[in-house]
């Protein structure tokens, strides 16, 4: 019984760490998209020319 308890501790231990790693690379600016708004004109045009293509 002893070590589901040791178990649970230990997997809220990974979990937080997990929860600190993703919230430092959110502030980070890891996922922040530079590239994709300056190229967004050129690549919707495609979008239209496939939507009506299947359509």
């Amino acid at each position: 019984m002893n070590v589901i308890f040791y178990l649970i501790i230990i997997s809220l231990v990974v979990a937080a760490g997990f929860l600190i790693a993703f919230l430092w690379a959110v502030r980070d600016g890891q996922y922040d998209d530079e590239y994709t708004p300056s190229v967004r004109i050129l690549l919707d045009d495609d979008m239209i020319d496939k939507e009506n293509k299947t359509n």
